[in-house]
């Protein structure tokens, strides 16, 4: 893990430097990886540097708004938080008399990450700052991420590692100290789009889905006895996801 930590501090700053910037913005949901990504910002290019919105919305739990709070104070970031759930009503509403019917869940969903995405862009060109995405390599290959919302802007830090190792990634940072809330470790993953929403009522657990992606994207050999459904189930997400894939920013090559 120190190896890991270190290369990505490393890389992260030769983007940086490569692509003339000094400063970055990114969504802080409350969720362990855009937590990660904060942290490896801060660490690099010191918090003071780092532009780190929360964009809450009606599905914004408190414990997401007091993880982003706390994130935000140990890692001194440039800190504020946006309510967008006007900006979600207006969107639907104008969608919704284009389309003569109500809008699906799923283009409700959607436009809330396109609309964070759009609120960090504009960050980006009024005050210069990259803009950070927090996907993970399980979110990329399985297409669990929104084009032109959570995946837009000029780096994804994270997007070759997969989210168990991630959960790894977190506990070792926390060895000796509390650099992470411990509660954004514990707390079950969520992209928090609707109400009760968790990552695994969409796909199979992480060190499962993980296990099987290595397998599909890295060649490596099964450890465990899955079901064949499921594991066509995973190669037909990562099949059906290529088009996002060739449409992602640049991820850390570690």
């Amino acid at each position: 893990m120190e190896n890991l930590w270190n290369n990505l501090k490393k890389e992260f700053k030769n983007h940086l430097d490569k692509n003339g910037f000094d400063r970055v913005v990114l969504g802080l949901s409350g969720g362990l990886d855009s937590a990660i990504v904060a942290l490896l910002a801060s660490e690099v290019l010191g918090g003071n540097n780092v532009r780190a919105i929360m964009m809450k919305t009606k599905y914004t739990s408190d414990l997401s708004l007091n993880i982003a709070q706390k994130i935000a104070k140990n890692c001194k970031l440039c800190y504020s938080e946006i309510d967008i759930d006007k900006l979600i009503e207006f969107e639907t509403k104008i969608l919704e008399n284009v389309f003569g019917e109500n809008v699906k869940g799923i283009v409700v969903e959607n436009l809330q990450a396109r609309v964070r995405g759009q609120i960090l862009m504009a960050y980006s060109n009024q005050f210069g700052d990259m803009v950070l995405g927090c996907s993970n390599k399980s979110e990329i290959h399985t297409g669990y991420c929104t084009l032109y919302g959570d995946v837009c802007g000029g780096l994804l830090p994270i997007g070759n590692i997969y989210k168990s190792e991630i959960f790894k990634l977190a506990k070792w940072l926390n060895r000796n100290e509390e650099r992470l809330p411990k509660e954004v470790i514990d707390r079950a993953p969520s992209a928090e789009l609707c109400y009760n929403q968790r990552d695994e009522n969409t796909l199979p657990p992480y060190y499962i889905l993980d296990e099987i992606l290595m397998h599909i994207v890295d060649g490596k050999k099964l450890q465990n006895c899955f079901k064949k459904e499921l594991i066509n189930s995973v190669l037909e997400l990562n099949r059906r996801s290529y088009f996002k894939r060739k449409q992602l920013p640049p991820i850390l090559l570690l």
